[in-house]
């Protein structure tokens, strides 16, 4: 099989791994693309973003307020690291089921579902004004475990949280899937991964300020909204592309160039016997806890070692997410330019990995250094290096999954990032209750993006697309 320049734009050498005989060959770049084959996939890929921006806002308000909620209400680190728990352990089963979910009902109905209880949730956070900080919860099973009567409240809010929040990336991933060509999904999902950053942005931006004007319950109110005036501009406009009313015919030509999937639905079991799937698995399960993290735990470092607060912690963090936007566009743009000098898609993905994983490795040295701004920088470049490691991994299932799985294989590495993540939760509780010290989990951070990539070229030296045998 052959494409013409006209069907496909852009300048792209080389071959597609597992595309026999698919080259594809023209000029012009993002420019020609927007002018001679539409522009609907960019806004359908601006509603990505904004939800995950949306979907950040609404976890990390409780990591901005960590100091000052456990102050008032009377947690423990580990009291902490249990609300985190919740969050994680729902997360996880959020991330598994919402991919299938998002695979057997769509992405329209689906993903308005999960914005739809997640932000309820976001904003259920709130409601535990109403609970005395003096009331205690002491419960034995085998252990006694004895805690203030919020740290159940926020674990409740928590755990419904998580359990919605994990559609969003499954549902982001399979729309990319379907409105983009596999040499533009690098990019797309580093815009809309973006969201993510720019979540963390603007909550530290937002939430202080209502926080001290109005009193932390409005900041989870507040943000908890937002979510309901996204979810009336995406049932308004979204549909699948074939039969869009608002996408041209040539531009729908452009999202379906690729080679067509298997059209049989694909059982997970299935899928599990596949190592792109493994090759997903083990990269969010190494990865995505060092996220989880810098997420929960870099506020409360910058207060701890650099002696910032509500106040004044607003630009430090700032500075920390805009460096993360540069590095979630840039890691996916990076992909997507070495593919157009002719690299292979295998080559192009893991080399912008190795470049992200080398820029990760010095935030060892940020639990010792006293210059608040050095210690900003370190932080930020990892962060950053994380989200463009993350936009080329997320692309490495639509690169070698087909559409109809998308969202499943997504949702099950998902969970195992999640549950990556409740190790993370616990141990770095453990070890600020009882070391007061951020050297062990920045020494973890620095070195665990080149053991995940290590550990993904062995299960998948090739990224070819899966094969299936015909039922």
């Amino acid at each position: 099989m052959s494409l013409s320049p006209a069907a496909v734009p852009g300048k792209l050498g080389g071959k597609f791994p597992g595309m026999t005989g698919v080259s594809i060959t023209a000029t012009g770049g993002v420019g020609g693309w927007l002018g001679r084959r539409g522009w609907y996939r960019w806004m359908i890929c601006a509603l990505l973003f904004f939800a995950t921006t949306i979907n950040y806002i609404d976890r990390q308000v409780i990591a901005i307020l960590k100091t000052d909620l456990s102050e008032m209400l009377g947690w423990s680190e580990i009291d902490y690291s249990n609300i985190i728990l919740a969050f994680q352990i729902a997360y996880a089963i959020g991330y598994a089921a919402g991919g299938r979910f998002m695979d057997r009902v769509g992405v329209r109905t689906g993903y308005a579902m999960a914005v739809l209880l997640w932000s309820l949730a976001a904003m259920a956070h709130g409601f535990n004004q109403f609970i005395s900080p003096q009331a205690g919860l002491k419960f034995t099973l085998v252990v006694t475990f004895a805690a203030p009567w919020t740290v159940v409240g926020f674990c409740v809010a928590r755990f419904i949280l998580g359990l919605s929040e994990g559609g969003n990336f499954p549902a982001a991933v399979k729309t990319v899937s379907e409105w983009f060509p596999r040499r533009e999904r690098a990019l797309a999902t580093g815009i809309f991964n973006a969201g993510s950053n720019v979540g963390a942005l603007v909550t530290p931006l937002l939430v202080p300020w209502l926080t001290l004007k109005f009193g932390w319950p409005a900041a989870f109110y507040v943000t908890g909204a937002l979510g309901l005036l996204w979810l009336a501009w995406w049932w308004a406009v979204y549909r699948s592309p074939v039969g869009h009313p608002r996408l041209e015919a040539r531009e729908l030509d452009l999202i379906r160039s690729d080679p067509p999937d298997p059209p049989a639905p694909i059982p997970w079991l299935e899928l599990l016997r596949h190592r792109q799937t493994w090759a997903f698995v083990a990269g969010m399960f190494m990865s995505s806890p060092i996220w989880w993290f810098y997420l929960y735990w870099i506020p409360d470092y910058l207060h701890k070692n650099h002696g910032l607060d509500l106040k004044t912690i607003g630009l430090p963090l700032v500075v920390i997410y805009l460096m993360t936007d540069v590095g979630s566009i840039g890691g996916g743009w990076l992909s997507s330019w070495l593919i157009k000098r002719g690299w292979t898609v295998n080559a192009a993905r893991k080399t912008a990995m190795l470049a992200c994983a080398l820029c990760v490795a010095p935030v060892f040295a940020a639990a010792w250094v006293k210059g608040l701004w050095l210690a900003v920088f370190l932080v930020g470049l990892a962060a950053s290096a994380h989200q463009g490691f993350s936009a080329n991994l997320f692309t490495l299932v639509s690169d070698t999954v087909p559409r109809q799985a998308v969202s499943s294989v997504v949702g099950i590495g998902g969970m195992a990032g999640a549950i990556g993540g409740m190790f993370i939760a616990k141990l770095v509780g453990y070890i600020l209750q009882y070391t007061g010290s951020y050297t062990i989990p920045f020494l973890i951070a620095s070195l665990a993006y080149l053991i995940n990539l290590g550990v993904i070229h062995l299960i998948l030296p090739r990224l070819e697309p899966m094969k299936f045998q015909h039922h």
